[in-house]
């Protein structure tokens, strides 16, 4: 028998659009890789809002962050907003925007002492090569992988069974500011929802 993975993206959707994303990605099977163990087992202080404080995040978490942090340096038109390192898995809000407007020097005009100096013109919207959510989720997971592999061989980090993350992620498209609200209080209050 052959198994066939059904797409959980939305039909007929453009995933390049303009606009706001929540995302889930899990690490495969589960496993708590990103957090210093004592903090995971200590549920004791449910106040403590662990994901602010790096101290919390284990060399593996603070990786994540490290590339989580580089993704909109790579997409030029994906800005980045709430973000949280979970044991086993991340969330975060991801804009993707492709009328991002940058200025460069171009036309030369006089100024009044007869120097000439630069004017700026805006460039037009970025849209070569539109890049969708998955391709922002893909260079992701490429970029963590390939740096724990690293690690597991240079550092002694853990094995992972076949891939750090699972196949596929959890994307919702935001759609109001109420639901963008409500999204960012989740992500907030993860660790303490999770009794951590």
């Amino acid at each position: 028998m052959k198994y066939h993975r059904r797409s959980i993206r939305l039909d007929n959707f453009n995933y390049s659009n303009n606009g706001y994303y929540f995302v889930t990605i899990c690490v495969q099977n589960k496993s708590r890789l990103f957090w210093k163990n004592e903090i995971i087992n200590d549920r004791a202080d449910t106040s403590v809002r662990p994901y602010i404080k790096s101290e919390y995040k284990n060399d593996i978490g603070l990786m994540i962050d490290f590339w989580f942090g580089e993704i909109s340096k790579h997409f030029k038109n994906v800005l980045l907003d709430e973000f949280i390192i979970m044991p086993d898995h991340i969330h975060f809000v991801l804009i993707i925007n492709n009328y991002l407007r940058r200025t460069h020097r171009s036309a030369r005009t006089l100024n009044q002492s007869n120097k000439i100096v630069g004017v700026d013109r805006c460039v037009d919207p970025i849209n070569e090569n539109k890049k969708t959510l998955g391709n922002v989720i893909q260079w992701f997971k490429t970029m963590t992988t390939n740096d724990y592999l690293k690690n597991i061989k240079q550092n002694n980090w853990p094995k992972f069974n076949k891939r750090l993350w699972q196949r596929n992620y959890y994307e919702h498209i935001i759609r109001n500011e109420k639901e963008y609200l409500k999204i960012k209080e989740y992500i907030r209050d993860n660790p303490k929802n999770l009794g951590l």
